[in-house]
């Protein structure tokens, strides 16, 4: 044997092998064969293949000696056969959708009919002449399984089925195919004209009161023995599975209900039985429970018949379900009240339950009535289309061309209409950003596409747009209306109709032109590029809109590419990814960026590398965004290709520097310290100043949390951000001869700009990373000659104390570092109590006492669960109870200044006498005496009281004094519960306050 052979022989023998397959026939000669075959996790083959096999076996015809073909023979194997295919359908406990699903009408209806002939029913009797209750419990069950599916089948012949997609034709197969169709239509046809026994078989249902029971194997194998010795055993209502009279009616309602429904169509009276046998299915279930029917019911199906039964049968004094959209909406149809109907989809722009198919489908009719003659329906049609346009805006798909056509001569009305539709489907307190930059998106294309600027002033003079456009946003669109150039308004003219006008060429490529700029589908893009250069080669299509932005590191390579169509192709491509990727709709912008991905591999290696890099961002932006905000960790897959791009050093391909930087800011946010200390590539640190910053603070926070922290890591990156913070100085003469110090605010000196440096962390949202960062810019701004008020900070102990030159380091731009980034911190995580008091101390250095009172009484406030709790001695610390105490009595609050020197750890009774002392007290006064557990500051009360002869006051201060639990002689535990009882009711009082 040859060492292939041997080889492949050794591969054969090592594989798994599959068990065989078990034969029909095998369960013919083992009884036992079939339950055990049926317990088995996955049986093979699976129960509905059973009973085709056993049924088709059982109905082979025979053939004679004459060679004459016969009926099966009614032999001992035969009913073996029809025996099994009952005991597979007992095991699938009789369910109609399994059985329906998986087997064919003829097999089906050859199955109820063996199982009516096992039941005792009598051949050729019509089941309407049968009372169901005189019957024994599985006979009648049987005959009610056997008209059920009849219903069942006929509602659903009536549904469109899609037609399979033919293979190969092949004789035998397309015989049995059309053989199986015409048994089919047959057994169909026959059901059809017994629909109404069947209904009435059904209706009977509804009267039995009794339980029924349905056969199992045990029954059935009962049933194969001699008749004499069980039958009585079988017929008894304590044999098979038992069915409730409550799970009957719920499936009989449901099935009637169908067929009722389907009868509508022919006999609308009919639709009101229907609501009525869905409303009871809907009753029973919410009586019984869903899981405890026997049998299945498609509630979402149902949910849908209830609706549309409540839409067909309209009436006033309807109450057995709340009236919907969509019965409010054909009601106001059929009576011709369309005004409603505006203001149904109005207030649906909110809710947003109505599909878009369906505002759509009604929009259409509208348009239909309206063309049959109806002109009021003009302004219906017109106000429907802009309910629908805006809702559309609002859930990112773009706007219909109706819109276009209706608005192609706007109007004072039809703005102010506009306007109204769009205030009224935002709720702007509750609306998020998204929302809002889609709506102003939207008013500010409107503005640009009009040319009246009278109307153009009505947009942008309203109080929605103002309040969603900033102003420099605003400007911008006001410079950009100045500059266009005059053009004819033709609304102003009496021409012709739009529709009248005959198409020219440069018509058509304007509306091209149009769909390309509203398109975000790739392959449409293509079509309509295509299309466009069919008609003219001599324009360049990727600068008909100033929207279409790309980078120049790749416009320059993008528009290297010589074919015309592929170059227009891929700078859209790329320029509208960019732009869904900035707006957040990444579902698109991933489209966009696989189908341009898709085309530059076929013929340019860099552009492939170009939008690989793109789609990891657009990647990483997808996780934040979604799994991300929850906490969820991002998959291995994504965080490898992170680091493949760090480390990725192909000549010669156009890199965004944007890419780098989130690439680090991702690893940092999901606390990959170890690969950014340990394992990044030493060039690419020297090379990359985002790697070799986010080496520096990963290795800075993965040595915080040690029992020493380590000062060698956190002066490195102190240097490089004091180099980053550090100005370059120049000497100038002036023209009187003086030498002049001029300071560069942005320079060089550093690894990267500091308005580089701030972006950067502003992508960062790892708690330790920020408090790291925030703890040396403080550290930074503490470090200045001229400082006043130190701010506090976490971890501020690990940074160097002093500056050699203390003049290089521009500490205006880090003051106004400090504060944006505590205000960048506060907006990830609102409840850091540290980051709280940082803010505190920022106002309490720039002399906003009452704002800094605010910040930190949130901070205690969020670490004692609103005070509830003993605020941590480390957040209220004595120095912050100073300042507290400072911005109180800069305030005029000096009785909240008294107070506050009771929490100090040595009572500060010098401050709190003086501030007493003040007659001119902005606070309560004496309403806060309560909140004192100091006796010596009680006691100096009521003397300063009785000085001044202030008699009520004393009387407060008196009756506080006397408080059975601020006595001296009361243990320490009570006379602490009393301090912190007060201490919890004066911080609510000033957080209610200053809140």
């Amino acid at each position: 044997m040859s060492a292939e052979a041997a080889d492949r022989e050794a591969a054969t023998s090592s594989r798994p092998c599959t068990p065989p397959q078990t034969s029909w026939f095998e369960f013919l000669l083992e009884e036992a064969l079939l339950e055990q075959h049926l317990q088995k996790p996955s049986p093979d083959p699976p129960p509905v293949q059973l009973i085709v096999q056993f049924l088709e076996q059982a109905s082979k015809p025979s053939v004679n000696e004459q060679n004459q073909v016969q009926p099966p023979p009614d032999n001992k194997r035969n009913r073996i056969l029809k025996l099994l295919a009952l005991k597979v359908a007992a095991h699938l406990k009789w369910d109609l959708d399994i059985l329906e699903k998986s087997l064919s009408v003829p097999v089906l209806n050859m199955l109820l009919n063996e199982l009516l002939c096992i039941s005792k029913v009598p051949p050729g009797t019509k089941h309407v002449d049968v009372d169901l209750a005189s019957l024994p419990p599985t006979t009648a069950m049987a005959i009610l399984l056997y008209n059920r599916w009849a219903i069942r089948t006929i509602v659903q012949s009536s549904f469109p089925v899609k037609q399979v997609k033919p293979g190969p034709p092949q004789l035998n197969v397309m015989n049995q195919m059309q053989q199986e169709k015409e048994l089919t239509d047959n057994i169909l046809k026959v059901l059809k004209e017994q629909a109404a026994d069947s209904i009435l078989v059904l209706e009977g249902a509804l009267q039995l009161s009794k339980d029924l029971y349905v056969h199992t194997i045990r029954t059935l194998d009962l049933l194969a023995m001699e008749p004499g010795m069980v039958n009585g055993e079988t017929e008894s209502s304590t044999a098979g599975l038992k069915i409730s009279a409550e799970e009957i009616q719920c499936q009989v309602c449901y099935d009637l209900g169908a067929i009722y429904f389907q009868q509508g169509s022919t006999n609308a009276a009919v639709h009101e039985k229907a609501k009525e046998m869905f409303f009871k299915t809907k009753e029973l279930i919410a009586k019984n429970g869903s899981s405890s029917l026997h049998f299945t019911i498609d509630e979402e199906r149902l949910a849908g018949y209830c609706q549309a039964c409540g839409v067909l049968t309209l009436s006033s004094d309807d109450t057995s379900q709340q009236a919907t959209p969509y019965s409010q909406i054909h009601r106001c149809m059929k009576s011709g009240n369309y005004q409603d109907i505006v203001n149904i989809f109005l207030e649906d722009n909110l809710t947003l339950s109505l599909p878009v198919q369906f505002r759509q489908s009604v929009l259409r009719e509208l348009f239909q009535k309206s063309q049959q003659g109806n002109d009021a329906l003009d302004e219906v049609c017109f106000k429907v289309c802009v309910c629908n346009t805006v809702c559309d805006v609002l859930q990112g798909r773009t706007v219909d061309v109706q819109f276009c056509q209706l608005f192609l001569k706007p109007s004072k009305e039809k703005i102010d209409f506009l306007l109204e539709v769009c205030s009224k489907s935002l709720n702007l307190e509750n609306a998020s950003e998204v929302l809002k930059r889609k709506m102003a998106a939207f008013l500010k294309n409107l503005c640009l596409g009009l040319e009246d600027l009278q109307l153009v002033f009505m947009i942008s003079s309203h109080e929605l747009f103002m309040k969603l456009l900033k102003d420099d946003e605003r400007k911008l669109l006001i410079d950009q209306m100045r500059k266009r150039s005059p053009r004819i308004n033709l609304c102003t003219k009496p021409v012709a109709s739009f529709y009248d006008i005959p198409a020219s060429a440069s018509v058509n490529i304007g509306q091209l032109e149009h769909q390309l700029i509203l398109s975000v589908d790739p392959w449409r893009i293509r079509q309509i590029l295509i299309e466009l250069h069919g008609m003219t080669s001599e324009r360049q299509f990727w600068t008909i809109s100033n929207k279409w932005e790309v980078p120049n590191v790749y416009g320059n390579v993008i528009l290297g590419i010589k074919d015309s169509l592929t170059r227009d192709l891929v700078y859209i491509l790329m320029a509208k990814g960019l732009h869904c990727c900035a707006i957040k709709d990444f579902v698109h912008a991933k489209q966009l960026f696989a189908a341009c991905l898709e085309l530059v591999t076929e013929f340019s290696p860099k552009l492939r590398q170009v939008m690989l890099n793109e789609m990891l961002l657009l990647d990483i932006y997808t996780h934040e965004a979604g799994p991300g905000a929850s906490g969820e960790r991002p998959p291995s897959d994504l965080i490898s290709r992170v680091r493949g791009y760090l480390e990725m050093r192909v000549p010669d391909i156009p890199l965004r520097q944007v890419i780098a930087e989130e690439c680090v800011a991702f690893l940092l946010n999901w606390c990959e310290n170890e690969y950014l200390t340990m394992q990044v590539p030493l060039p690419l640190v020297q090379t990359n100043p985002y790697v070799k910053l986010g080496q520096l603070l990963a290795a800075t926070c993965k040595e915080l949390p040690g029992p020493k922290e380590s000062r060698r890591t956190a002066k490195d990156l102190w240097e490089v951000v004091v180099q980053i913070c550090s100005v370059s100085n120049q000497h100038k003469r002036g023209n009187d001869g003086r030498v002049s110090l001029i300071k560069h605010r942005e320079s060089t000196l550093g690894i990267m700009y500091r308005s580089e440096l701030l972006s950067f962390i502003k992508k960062l949202r790892e708690p330790l990373v920020l408090t790291t960062i925030l703890s040396l810019f403080v550290k930074l701004h503490n470090v200045r000659e001229d400082i006043v008020n130190d701010i506090a900070a976490e971890h501020i102990s690990i940074w160097p104390s002093s500056i050699p030159n203390l003049q290089s380091v521009d500490f205006e731009a880090v003051a106004v570092t400090v504060k944006e980034l505590v205000s960048y911190a506060l907006t990830i995580n609102a409840n850091n109590h540290f980051w709280l008091i940082i803010q505190a101390d920022i106002y309490f250095a720039t002399n906003q006492y009452s704002a800094a009172l605010h910040y930190y009484l949130q901070a205690g406030a969020v670490c004692s669960d609103f005070f509830n709790k003993v605020v941590p001695p480390d957040v209220y610390t004595d120095q912050v109870i100073k300042r507290m105490i400072k911005c109180c009595s800069l305030l005029n609050c000096h009785t909240q200044v008294a107070i506050l020197c009771q929490f100090l750890r040595e009572v500060d009774y010098k401050t709190a006498f003086k501030a007493l002392q003040e007659q001119n007290s902005h606070d309560a006064m004496d309403s806060y005496y309560e909140y004192i557990w100091d006796v010596t500051i009680l006691e100096y009360l009521t003397y300063l009281h009785h000085k001044r002869g202030e008699t009520d006051k004393r009387q407060i201060a008196i009756k506080a004094i006397g408080q059975t639990e601020l006595n001296a002689s009361n243990p320490e535990d009570v006379l602490q519960l009393a301090a912190q009882r007060r201490k919890k009711k004066f911080l609510q009082a000033m957080a209610k306050l200053y809140f």
